[in-house]
């Protein structure tokens, strides 16, 4: 079952043009972390991208005028993080499990409900540039999406974060933990790998955490990455996913073990199981 959907997604591929060569550079020039891929990267990006495009169903929402520029750049980013776990046709398995990608003009309130510890109910709204849904579509925020190429610095991006919920959520709900392989950074078995990735994430999870506590409450200096990351260890995740494909010199310095784990997943070559 699994060769009749490769060899389906190779025909998809092969069936379409390549992105313009104009648009491309473009989307390249305008995302700096994009722009400072090797040639070979940017070639194998463009033809990800591509695959990514014939398989995936983008909509407009709230007025947008939904765009080729949209649409690739999106695209271009939501890609990087699979560009080097394995050929475009497997890669692309990674984001099987939906087809909607919603784009918004502006972000997105969101309705949302809390119980207190009183077990009192709170309703209140959110304002979201981006969510990602078990088994369901990716919104984002166009707005948000482009503020992504002034914000590589400080290691932010919205597309990033949204998709690697997803790689997350491939095996299930999100957990802070994607689907590993047996032989991942000599693991053994499936379950030592999970523990191996655990066990990094959640200590470096809870050191982040401290250090948003003690700038809040006691002014110290703030960490780099951003603090939405001291929610949980999923959002953790994902937010040091943002800032490891976006800034990945000062993302070593802040986090040498994150940076070794990252690169065993990131840039294994290895398919999804």
């Amino acid at each position: 079952m699994l060769e009749r959907i490769m060899a389906w997604t190779r025909e998809r591929m092969n069936s379409r043009r390549l992105i313009p060569l104009p648009l491309w550079k473009h989307t390249l020039s305008s995302y700096p972390f994009l722009a400072q891929l090797t040639p070979d990267e940017q070639s194998r990006l463009r033809q990800l991208c591509q695959l990514f495009l014939s398989v995936k169903e983008f909509t407009a929402a709230n007025g947008l005028q939904l765009t080729d520029e949209i649409t690739v750049a999106i695209s271009a980013q939501a890609c990087l993080p699979i560009l080097n776990m394995g050929a475009a046709h497997q890669m692309i398995h990674w984001y099987d499990d939906f087809v909607g990608i919603v784009v918004h003009p502006t972000g997105m309130v969101a309705r949302r409900e809390r119980m207190d510890a009183a077990g009192v109910v709170h309703a209140y709204s959110e304002v979201l540039s981006g969510e990602a849904m078990t088994g369901g579509p990716v919104t984002l925020s166009w707005q948000d999406v482009r503020a992504g190429a002034d914000r590589t610095e400080a290691g932010h991006n919205v597309v990033i974060h949204e998709f690697t919920h997803k790689l997350d959520m491939r095996d299930g709900e999100a957990n802070g933990c994607p689907p590993l392989w047996p032989d991942f950074m000599d693991a053994g078995s499936a379950r030592q790998a999970r523990i191996i990735w655990m066990t990094v994430l959640q200590k470096e999870f809870l050191n982040f955490r401290e250090q948003v506590i003690q700038a809040e409450r006691f002014g110290r200096p703030a960490p780099w990455m951003d603090s939405y990351g001291a929610t949980s260890a999923v959002e953790f995740f994902a937010v040091a996913s943002e800032a490891y494909h976006v800034n990945r010199l000062r993302f070593s310095e802040e986090f040498p073990e994150m940076r070794t784990l990252f690169d065993a997943f990131f840039q294994s070559g290895q398919t999804s199981r």
